[in-house]
């Protein structure tokens, strides 16, 4: 906003002197001061607005998406279904969609040629995936000595626990976008169903593994949402025991 000028001074006031009739005293003309320069109102820069986590408790009940989809992968098929908690404002068609599509990435865990999956909505399953709030995750993962303290997933018995927070927001260690960290959770958790346990970083600059708990740091490494590349190499790293 431009500051406005300073009005000009006052000319000062003289009292004229009486001088011979051969000399003429002129009067002194004041100079105004000099206008400032008008100053430039920077643009404050737009700031981004942080995702929202939901609701850290649910109702505690559930809805199974009513989704089914061919089987992707080969080799030992397990069928799984999604159900998302209610009232975390999550809706389960679509986390169904997003899920099928991450199960099913060449980049994913079919690349094995050893593993295959398939979303029902009914009939026998092999495994639930579950987005849940945080207290629901809490109280599930817990039941089974697990202890998410409200901010990561778990996989028990025949569930893949989901936080929501999660889901919704990412983690401050994975700088890709909220669709990649969400591959990764499903990568992750669906890995341990199938037999991976924890690895860790290879080396500084490498991707991260898959089976990395990334959330609790990167060491060196680069984010990764995948257990595999495009071309079928399997992005690993040392076993943490």
């Amino acid at each position: 906003m431009n500051r406005p000028s300073d009005p000009p001074a006052a000319a000062p006031t003289t009292q004229a002197r009486i001088a011979p009739p051969t000399e003429a005293t002129p009067a002194a003309t004041p100079s105004a001061p000099p206008a400032p320069a008008p100053a430039a109102t920077p643009t404050p820069e737009p700031t981004a607005t942080a995702p929202d986590p939901g609701p850290t408790k649910g109702a505690g009940t559930f809805t199974t998406a009513p989704a089914d989809a061919k089987p992707v992968g080969r080799g030992n098929i397990r069928r799984y279904r999604v159900e998302v908690e209610d009232g975390i404002g999550i809706d389960a068609p679509s986390a169904a969609a997003q899920i099928h599509g991450i199960l099913g990435d060449r980049r994913g865990w079919t690349n094995d040629r050893k593993n295959g999956f398939q979303l029902v909505a009914g009939g026998s399953y092999d495994f639930t995936v579950k987005i849940a709030s945080p207290a629901t995750v809490d109280k599930i993962c817990g039941a089974s000595g697990l202890d998410t303290h409200g901010e990561v997933n778990c996989n028990v018995g025949n569930q893949v626990l989901v936080n929501s927070k999660r889901w919704n927001t990412g983690s401050p260690q994975f700088s890709g976008p909220i669709e990649e960290y969400r591959a990764l959770i499903v990568n992750h958790e669906v890995g341990h169903r199938i037999g991976h346990g924890h690895e860790t970083c290879p080396g500084p600059g490498k991707p991260a593994p898959a089976m990395m708990q990334q959330i609790y740091g990167l060491k060196g490494c680069t984010p990764n949402a995948w257990p595999y590349t495009a071309d079928g190499t399997y992005l690993s790293g040392p076993s943490v025991p």
